[in-house]
Parts: C-alpha cells; structure tokens; sequence
C-alpha cells in the first residue's frame, strides 16, 4: 500500500511543479511587450532586403522607364512570368517598352530579371500587403504602375 501512496504523492508533486513552471512563463510572457501590431492603423517596417513583385525604375530626368527592351529580365526569368514588347520610334536612340507585364501569380521571387537587367531598369517593390481574391489584380502592367502611357 505504501508503494501506492508514495506514487500518487509523486505524481502530485510533479503536477504541482509543472503547474508553477507553467504559470511562471505565463506571467513572464503576460508583462513582456506585446509583438502584435494594431493592424490596418499600424503596419510593418520592412527590412531592406525584402523582394516584393519587380517595378519598372523611371528616368530621373524624363520619367520615361529606363527599360530599353532588351528582354534579358524576359529570357532569364524561369517561371516566365514577364511579358515585354516595345518599338523605336523613328529618330530616338533607343526602344521604349509598349508592353511589360508581369504574372504575380507564377513569380517565384527569385531575382533573376532584376539581376539580368544592364540598364537599371528593374527593382523590387516594398509593397507587401497585397491581398486579393482576384487573380487579375496580380496581373500587372508596369507600365500603367509607372504612370506612364506607352508609346504606340
């Protein structure tokens, strides 16, 4: 009988012990600052290197897009999210996109148009908060992002 009673009494006093342990990292977790966020009033600061989904970069004299229409970002994307086109216009020096969207939808985020690109003409975006149930709003035009018209 002893046997019996000296097991159940372990058996409290380990309950009892995992009881205050737990209680103890309850309290300490309960003083600690909150980690949550009061959202939409309050939003993330994201770090520097956060990839979102790939933006034209404009001129900074023109405002044009400073893609040439190489179609490096094009051939060096795997999941062939990005679709380019784009004319000369007679006289100018250089192509100028008429046409650059991007599939959000199949992008895996990898880097490797904008690694591609010799003209700075792609970076990644800090948006982060795109929450759609449409698969059109992941459908992007760059160009209409930018501003501008394209040339016809």
């Amino acid at each position: 009988m002893s046997t019996a009673l000296g097991k159940y009494l372990k058996e409290i006093l380990t309950g009892s012990w995992s009881l205050l342990v737990g209680m103890g990292i309850t309290l300490r977790q309960t003083l600690r600052r909150p980690v949550t966020l009061n959202y939409p009033y309050e939003s993330l600061q994201m770090t520097e290197r956060f990839r979102g989904h790939v933006d034209l970069i404009p001129n900074e004299e023109t405002g044009e897009p400073n893609c040439v229409v190489c179609m490096a970002c094009q051939k060096a994307c795997p999941s062939n999210c990005i679709q380019v086109e784009g004319v000369k216009p007679e006289g100018a020096k250089r192509r100028f996109p008429t046409l650059f969207l991007l599939d959000f939808t199949t992008c895996s985020l990898c880097g490797l148009c904008v690694e591609s690109c010799k003209f700075n003409a792609l970076k990644y975006s800090r948006e982060y908060n795109l929450a759609s149930l449409r698969k059109e709003d992941y459908q992007m035009d760059l160009l209409d992002r930018l501003g501008k018209e394209p040339l016809r």
